[in-house]
């Protein structure tokens, strides 16, 4: 037992011995452990350092970042608020009792099929490589972007390199996009478009239109793709052509908005004007609805425009804090020249104010700087205001819900003041002049108010004739407009067997 306890505490001083040594060689400088390595290293058979070699080229693919996928997540649900309930709300509220249903029904039922063809092709057409028009086919049915059997999700571009996301979050977010695009439309025909007609054009509009100015405005191959200076050309050419101009659309100024109310007004004419137009009251029912309705946008809204950095980072908090902040300015404008040329400030004027603030913001969220938001707010309130007015008259279309003035008017100001307020010298982020090295810079200001133009210029041409030929295909089959005992009784019950209150 002694010999045994001898031993142990024999061994035990070898140990407290030896750790002084195991200490310093843990705290050696680099050089000296790289010296030991390379010893032991020359040591060691030829075959024993090459798995070493194999870890150090195989790197991992880059993971989406549960943050980003989190705020997108949140943004898409963010926009489909924005439809269903509050764009039905803030146009149902407009109408007449009569006709409230029929509102909600037509938003409700457009922006599920259009959620459903986006599913089938329309995301495969406007976010896939084909032309400079249109893409490809590749993502039929979603196609490819979930492997059950491997479990793998495939992956989309965002604005960073190395930064990738979950491809179904983006086809899921950009969805709400194009529900939203063709749910605006139908404000410039309530009360007198038949419902069958409805759903045929906007079928049509949003293959031919949407899908198309989508793709020219914000398909591109995304930052890794840019390698190297001598692929640039390369990669710009598998870019739609708009974004090949270098034209600015953060979030739909174009796409949305210019499309959409050209559209509107397109079927207003074709339409012709209410029963009673002009001699008869056609006042909102229920300014409250409306009201809550464009509250609803404006808190949505933040997930449209900051949702569209594609990424929860500085971009995102800029588009966030001129969203907020254009909007305000907005309805402080519509109000105050409503007050000065109307005589009273009204509580349908701060709403439409708003709504006109958030429509031109929409494509220079992200790509102005904080004066930019200012200036952009204020116009957009008081050329809006005339856009309902006075442009309106010049028109004579009887647009029920100003979709063309709010929406289309709205959306080329922002449009056109992106190209200004871009400008670092203006206070805004500039834009990446370089991909390869992700260099930012500012085009002259004229030279890039010029490209805006080409653009608003393109977007206007293609969906009013995409517009015209979908409401006079859809007059075809089953004619655009409700008989005068329908239009006089009412959508609510003459289409849908219901109504909206009981008395």
């Amino acid at each position: 037992m002694k010999k045994l306890l001898a031993m142990l505490c024999a061994a035990a001083g070898f140990a407290l011995a030896a750790l002084p040594a195991v200490t310093a060689a843990q705290t050696a400088p680099a050089a000296e452990l790289k010296k030991d390595e390379s010893k032991a290293d020359e040591a060691k058979p030829a075959e024993t350092a090459a798995p070493a070699e194999k870890k150090e080229e195989a790197k991992p693919a880059p993971t989406p970042n549960k943050g980003d996928t989190a705020w997108m997540l949140t943004s898409t649900a963010l926009v489909l608020l924005m439809s269903v309930p509050a764009l039905a709300l803030f146009y149902g509220g407009l109408v007449r009792t009569k006709n409230m249903l029929s509102v909600l029904m037509q938003v409700f039922l457009t922006f599920s099929l259009v959620t459903v063809l986006w599913c089938i092709y329309g995301y495969s057409i406007a976010f896939t490589e084909g032309n400079a028009y249109f893409g490809g086919f590749s993502r039929l049915f979603l196609a490819g972007t979930f492997d059950a059997i491997k479990g793998e999700f495939s992956m989309a571009a965002t604005f960073s390199k190395g930064t990738p996301m979950y491809e179904l979050v983006f086809v899921a977010f950009q969805a709400t996009f194009a529900a939203i695009t063709c749910c605006l439309i139908l404000g410039a025909t309530v009360d007198r478009i038949k419902f069958s007609a409805v759903l045929i054009f906007v079928v049509i509009w949003f293959t031919f239109s949407y899908l198309p100015i989508a793709h020219m405005v914000w398909f591109w191959a995304g930052p890794d793709a840019y390698t190297a200076a001598d692929v640039v050309d390369k990669v710009n050419a598998t870019a739609g052509k708009i974004w090949q101009w270098g034209a600015l659309d953060f979030a739909g100024g174009t796409v949305v908005h210019i499309n959409a109310g050209v559209a509107g007004l397109v079927g207003a004419y074709l339409l012709g004007k209410r029963i009673g137009y002009g001699r008869e009251s056609m006042a909102p029912h229920s300014l409250t609805m409306t009201m809550i309705g464009a509250s609803m946008l404006w808190f949505g809204w933040f997930g449209f425009n900051a949702g569209s950095a594609l990424e929860a980072n500085g971009a995102a908090a800029l588009a966030f804090i001129n969203t907020f902040l254009a909007t305000a300015c907005a309805v402080l404008a519509w109000t105050f020249a409503e007050w000065m040329f109307k005589g009273k400030p009204s509580m349908l004027g701060a709403a439409s104010g708003a709504v006109a603030g958030l429509v031109a913001i929409t494509p220079a969220a992200g790509n102005v700087g904080i004066l930019g938001a200012f200036v952009i707010g204020i116009i957009a309130g008081l050329i809006c205001f005339w856009g309902v007015t006075g442009l309106k008259r010049m028109l004579n279309a009887d647009d029920a819900l100003d979709v063309f003035g709010v929406h289309a008017v709205g959306g080329i100001t922002g449009a056109l003041l992106t190209g200004v307020f871009n400008s670092q010298s203006l206070g805004g982020p500039g834009l990446v002049t370089d991909w390869v090295t992700g260099k930012v810079g500012s085009n002259p200001i004229a030279e890039q108010l010029l490209i805006q133009a080409k653009a608003v210029g393109l977007t206007v041409v293609w969906t009013a004739v995409v517009a015209f030929v979908a409401f006079k295909i859809a007059d075809m089959i089953v004619g655009l407009r409700v008989t005068e005992e329908e239009e006089r009784e009412g959508l609510d019950t003459t289409y849908h067997g219901e109504s909206a209150y009981h008395y």
